[in-house]
């Protein structure tokens, strides 16, 4: 291995081991379900909460950017997101939502659902039409779930994932007792579902895949492509799986991918547009 490689190689693993700590700090203070976010619909307390937050009588509460829902990885919680969330919050997205899933959830697809009911539940409670997913690892496989298989793309219009296996990762092969694991292994069922076709699909995908990451083995399994989605894949250049939601650069690009999240015409996908260092 050529020398400068090495020396990336132990910057990042530094790097993480200092993350590590740091969140083995913060951990348990995201154990604890958040608090929400104040309801739009509080405004009108007489109002229909069946109502479609697109066409009802709270479409004009809304205001300002979409609301944004962080989903953590295995193992995890929402404290992963305590940066990533303070430059959202700082950069105008004023709803900024973690959602904890429990950690004796055995199916990719029962968390999936749960992330289904909270996003309605964000929808109905602050008048917004869509939301923004970020998910970290197995968050953004869940979150893919949802949009390509239980029908989220008509409420989920950016989808950005940070180190998520797509096509499986083989890392730590005793670990597969665990139901969750053996989902994430090349070749489960839950991934061929993904792999499936999946037409007119609106949801725009962003993928960060770094070039260290430790955890997606091979690290070209956190790249994304599907040919019947709106994918955009991003490389990260000297950092590994622990620094994706927390370092200052890719922060800045998950809030590019966020603001530049435009309407996504069905059957407008553009593929692979290139991928791009950003750290």
């Amino acid at each position: 291995m050529e020398f400068s490689k090495v020396t990336a190689l132990m910057k990042a693993t530094a790097l993480e081991f200092a993350i590590l700590t740091g969140h083995l700090v913060l951990y348990p203070s995201g154990i604890v379900a958040e608090r929400l976010s104040p309801t739009a619909r509080a405004a009108d307390p007489s109002a229909d909460p069946s109502a479609d937050p697109s066409t009802g009588p709270d479409a004009t509460i809304a205001s300002g950017l979409r609301p944004v829902v962080l989903l953590h990885g295995f193992v995890d919680n929402r404290s992963v997101f305590v940066l990533l969330r303070r430059v959202l919050t700082r950069h105008g997205r004023d709803c900024v939502e973690s959602l904890n899933y429990s950690p004796l959830t055995c199916d990719l697809r029962s968390a999936a659902e749960l992330l289904g009911r909270r996003v309605e539940e964000i929808r109905a409670r602050t008048g917004h039409a869509e939301v923004d997913i970020v998910g970290h690892s197995l968050g953004g496989l869940i979150a893919r779930y949802y949009v390509q298989r239980l029908g989220g793309d008509t409420r989920v219009r950016t989808l950005v994932m940070l180190g998520t296996p797509h096509s499986g990762t083989t890392v730590a092969p005793l670990a597969d007792a665990h139901p969750l694991v053996r989902q994430m292994r090349p070749g489960s069922a839950v991934l061929r579902e993904l792999a499936g076709p999946a037409p007119g699909c609106r949801t725009r995908f962003v993928s960060f895949w770094s070039d260290l990451d430790q955890v997606m083995v091979p690290v070209e399994t956190a790249r994304l492509d599907h040919p019947d989605l709106d994918v955009h894949n991003i490389r990260v250049s000297g950092i590994g799986h622990l620094a994706l939601p927390v370092h200052p650069t890719v922060a800045a690009g998950v809030l590019g991918a966020l603001d530049a999240g435009g309407p996504v015409a069905p059957g407008a996908h553009g593929g692979e547009p290139g991928a791009a260092s950003v750290a």
